[in-house]
């Protein structure tokens, strides 16, 4: 049996007791849980102070000295064990509130220990509660650069099971297991990358020797992981194309040239030319199409998704696309049909708001083939949704469907359709590969002539009223603002801020009548949002 796959019970310091406690709040159940589950941060115990040069707000601190001294204070919750622990400079207390019988019988006096807490200021003198405490052998010390951190419960530590008691006993697994831990990367590669052992970044992962070594150790892990999901992902693409047939457009027809030659008012970009001959060579063959379409906002994404859809109608096919909200479906259903009106192709659109009566109506046209171009929302997942030949879909703003969403939409046909998932969140293609590993990537990365770039930045709540200010030169400038918020209303388990807080806000920074703020969200009747995009 692999020796990662032991049971963790069996390791020295763990026990059955600890090892269910390890398995329920932190699910680590083999050595191998123990040993991948890596610190999230680390305290640097680099530094010695002396006990005469601390001052009040000071953050964790190391001393190095004896103690000279204890005594029992209170009595029952008033009950505290002090310690006086003194170095060269001078003397501090040491206070425990918990387990003071226990730290009582473990302290020895006049040993030499280091201690590590945070010095609060009380009575006007300063003292250390509940530190942590090191006893120096034979006056030898080897003091740690970096303590590693990891994650807790509150069950855990209520037991006595703390970061420190994980350190410890992942210092018993390594001493165990270390020698046997296997590469599993190629020796080219790891010259090639200068990448340090799986051993070694493993070892100094949890005991760093220094920041150096602990950085090359989190180099090697992350690549690790990233190779391996590349990898997996990659095989996942390999064997869609292997097992899912796709639908052949092997025709360029007439509806496509004719809008392409006679109305369109522009000429298409580099980027938009160069992206729609990789999806035509993608649907030229016999397996499903997985691309991803990233652009700008403006670069003109919708426009190539208008003509992929063309071919599909050209070679007989249906298509349809999913938007994540209702206000961006209709708007693409009205900026599709007006590009389209001098071409025969039947457009509908399909929304939460769409009558019983019209859907009777337009899920019977789906059927016969009538619609040829399907616009809508999640309604159009529903299982009631149902197509001749659906051969092409489209999703914008992809990341706001799951995968079992998107999968739905597989299941519509024999054969699952080719898939075009678009998006503006700019991702370098380096991350968009790993992200998107199963998913092949075009990016449109120039804007027609006369689109201004859009320009992103980052701005903390520190710079509020430098932000307001801006806003209100736009606005006197003719411009328009548009704020988002990641909640309606306010959440108990989200610590974010809601829209009608953030209103409420915005209505007192711009008043009434030199401003005028209004709102728009999902829970909105489809009136009303229309009312206030028209405002």
């Amino acid at each position: 049996m692999d020796i990662l796959s032991t049971p963790v019970n069996f390791l020295k310091g763990v026990g059955p007791t600890r090892a269910e406690l390890l398995r329920k709040e932190l699910n680590i159940s083999t050595y191998g849980d123990l040993l991948f589950h890596y610190p999230f941060r680390y305290i640097d115990k680099s530094q010695i102070y002396s006990i005469a040069t601390l001052v009040k707000d000071m953050p964790y601190i190391q001393l190095r000295g004896h103690i000279i001294s204890l005594e029992e204070k209170g009595v029952r919750r008033s009950k505290r064990l002090i310690a006086r622990f003194q170095d060269t400079t001078g003397i501090i207390d040491l206070v425990w509130f918990k387990g003071t019988r226990w730290i009582k019988s473990a302290i020895k006096l006049n040993n030499e220990y280091l201690i590590f807490g945070k010095p609060s200021f009380h009575n006007g003198k300063f003292n250390i509660v509940h530190p942590e405490m090191d006893i120096i052998e034979d006056g030898n010390v080897m003091i740690p650069t970096l303590q590693p951190v990891y994650h807790s419960t509150e069950l855990l530590n209520s037991k006595g099971f703390s970061s420190r008691s994980m350190s410890k006993i992942i210092k018993v697994l390594l001493s165990v297991i270390i020698e046997q831990v296997e590469e599993i990367l190629s020796p080219e590669i790891i010259t090639k990358l200068n990448l340090p052992s799986r051993k070694e970044a493993l070892l100094h992962i949890h005991l760093p020797d220094s920041l150096k070594n602990l950085i090359r150790a989190q180099k090697r892990l992350k690549f690790d992981e990233f190779f391996f999901l590349q990898l997996h992902l990659l095989n996942i693409k390999l064997n869609n194309k292997k097992q899912f047939k796709g639908y052949g457009f092997p025709v360029l027809g007439d509806t496509f040239n004719n809008f392409y030659k006679n109305d369109l008012s522009f000429e298409l970009t580099n980027a938009q030319k160069r992206v729609l001959k990789e999806i035509r060579i993608d649907l030229k063959n016999n397996h499903q199409m997985n691309r991803l379409l990233q652009g700008d906002v403006g670069s003109g994404k919708t426009l190539v998704a208008l003509l992929t859809m063309l071919i599909a109608f050209d070679n007989n096919y249906q298509s349809c696309l999913m938007a994540p909200t209702e206000i961006l479906a209709i708007q693409h259903f009205n900026t599709i049909s007006e590009n389209l009106s001098n071409q025969e192709v039947n457009i509908a659109l399909l929304t939460g708001s769409t009558s019983s009566k019209e859907r009777k109506v337009l899920h019977e046209k789906l059927i016969n083939g009538d619609i040829n171009i399907l616009i809508g929302t999640h309604a159009l997942i529903e299982d009631s949704v149902r197509f001749k030949n659906l051969a092409l879909v489209i999703i914008d703003e992809q990341h706001r469907f799951g995968v079992a969403q998107r999968a739905k939409l597989w299941k519509k046909n024999k054969y699952p359709p080719h898939m075009l998932v678009m998006t503006a969140t700019p991702i370098p293609r380096t991350l968009s590969m790993t992200l998107y590993g199963d998913l092949d990537v075009s990016i449109i990365d120039e804007l027609p002539p006369g689109r201004k770039s859009v320009k992103t930045l980052w701005k903390s709540d520190s710079s509020r009223l430098q932000i307001i200010d801006f806003m209100k030169e736009q606005i006197n400038l003719g411009r328009q603002i548009y704020v988002v918020f990641p909640l309606i209303e306010e959440s108990e388990k989200l610590d974010y801020k809601d829209l009608i807080e953030g209103y409420n806000d915005l209505v007192r920074e711009f008043p009434l009548p030199e401003y005028q703020v209004s709102v728009v969200h999902g829970k909105m009747k489809p009136a009303d949002k229309e009312y206030e995009m028209k405002r």
